[in-house]
């Protein structure tokens, strides 16, 4: 019964967030930008994914460590 329950969630939760992807704002853009060394370089990479991605088009995306 537990493993029915278990199984029943996760179906729930890959079916409801399966098809939804958020894009960054240009206030979300230009913050993760401001660190890197050629800012406006960053800014049109990023903007040029955003647009691919509500285009449907697969991007990659960048991860960066967390430092604290």
């Amino acid at each position: 019964m537990k493993l029915l329950l278990i199984f029943s969630i996760y179906l729930f939760a890959f079916f409801s967030y399966s098809n939804e992807s958020f894009s960054l704002s240009n206030f979300q853009i230009k913050r993760f930008c401001a660190k890197e060394k050629k800012v406006s370089l960053c800014i049109k990479n990023l903007q040029q994914k955003r647009s691919d991605l509500q285009k449907g088009k697969l991007i990659e995306i960048p991860v960066k460590p967390y430092k604290r």
